[in-house]
């Protein structure tokens, strides 16, 4: 596609047209992730021979699209986006004055864990509460007193979300980075998981080990390192040991020597990616069929950073074969035809992960709705949060 430029005569600027950007604020107005990435990319496809577009013409685009494919409200929240309620002046930690702003405040309470309704309804209340006292001009750190306040005393929500808010703002505030990484086998959402999760969490650094694989792939030939040219389902086929065998004689012994050797292959290169982001104090997102829980032992200890490994799990045969089907539809090059002929070795492979998680305790998580999983993942990473946590509320917020 041709590079699409956005307009905005106001402030006389131009900028490239970024789909995650798009999805972004689709999600920010209640639409699913799926939902909204497939919006994001059908408005970008419809503008492929277009070279310019104003920020207004966009958004009357997307607007358009909603109120076909949408509801009413979404549609409405997706208009009045980026609105805030300049009556209310914000004092931030590092001293800047901004308006409050309903979508920020609604999105960090989803990060917590909950659904947009509920996130929608604390936010509403708590600038009802600020408007109704006339607090004009109020802290950062008054909000989040305020929001801990209704989170403990609302009956649907109660201390235990309360509790969530709080060490999630004082893990905000301590800049440690956060790495999380996500395993699973091939076809269980990975890495559209990791997608949605950056976008929630704003993390701009991710990476995958199928994208380390290739290069290693491109900088060792086939003949040098055929483990590692393999399928991480079909790297038992590689071993020398092998000698023709059908994986049916060793069923997953044999299939999970072949990952393992392939796994060990990357561990350099995958603990390489996670201490250049200790090193850099920055958060990751790290996914792939080869985040085996031997990799925890290689990350360094001395550090502050949250480690939080997830196992990704799609528990129903038929349910994985539709998620590998669907590839082919969705992304050609991903060649699903190849994962459904070896479907029972994939599947084979996903027990042997998930028994490798159980053994080690690494939650498992399995993968139904996406936005659902998402608030899982978040729920556990606070969980992990919440071991050392000690704080009280005044030290907190001040």
């Amino acid at each position: 596609m041709a590079k699409l430029l956005i307009e905005d005569p106001e402030g006389g600027t131009q900028v490239p047209f970024l789909r995650g950007i798009l999805t972004r604020s689709l999600q920010n107005s209640g639409l699913p992730f799926e939902d909204a990435y497939q919006l994001a990319t059908t408005v970008r496809q419809e503008l492929d021979d277009t070279d310019s577009i104003t920020l207004d013409e966009l958004r009357s685009k997307v607007l358009s699209h909603l109120e076909k494919t949408s509801t009413a409200s979404i549609a409405y929240r997706y208009q009045s986006q980026g609105t805030t309620d300049t009556n209310i002046q914000v004092k931030r930690l590092d001293d800047r004055v901004t308006p409050f702003s309903a979508d920020q405040h609604r999105h960090c309470l989803e990060t917590i864990g909950l659904t947009y309704k509920e996130a929608m309804m604390v936010t509403e209340e708590i600038r009802k509460h600020l408007i109704e006292n006339q607090m004009m001009t109020v802290t950062s750190q008054e909000i989040s007193r305020l929001t801990y306040r209704f989170l403990k005393k609302t009956e649907k929500l109660g201390p235990a979300v309360a509790k969530r808010w709080l060490v999630w703002i004082d893990f905000l505030r301590s800049g440690r980075p956060l790495i999380l990484l996500i395993g699973g086998t091939s076809g269980c959402g990975k890495s559209t998981i990791a997608t949605a999760l950056a976008n929630q969490l704003d993390i701009v650094r991710t990476q995958s080990t199928d994208m380390l694989r290739e290069v290693m792939r491109s900088m060792l030939s086939k003949r040098l390192l055929p483990i590692l040219h393999a399928s991480s389902f079909s790297a038992w086929q590689a071993l020398p040991s092998h000698e023709g065998r059908s994986l049916e004689d060793h069923d997953e012994l044999l299939l999970a020597e072949g990952f393992l050797a392939q796994a060990d292959l990357l561990s350099v290169a995958s603990e390489a990616v996670i201490e250049r982001a200790l090193r850099e104090r920055v958060s990751l997102i790290f996914e792939g069929v080869h985040i085996h829980p031997s990799l925890l032992d290689r990350i360094p200890t001395d550090t502050d950073a949250v480690i939080a490994p997830i196992m990704l799990a799609v528990l129903k045969r038929s349910h994985l074969k539709e998620r590998i089907a669907g590839r082919g539809t969705k992304v050609p090059q991903r060649r699903s035809a190849r994962y459904l002929e070896n479907f029972q070795d994939i599947w084979h492979l996903q027990s042997f992960l998930l028994s490798e998680a159980d053994r080690t305790k690494i939650p498992i998580i399995v993968n139904t709705k996406r936005d659902v999983v998402v608030r899982e993942i978040m729920r556990t990473v606070i969980e992990t949060l919440s071991k050392d946590f000690t704080a009280t509320p005044e030290e907190v917020f001040g």
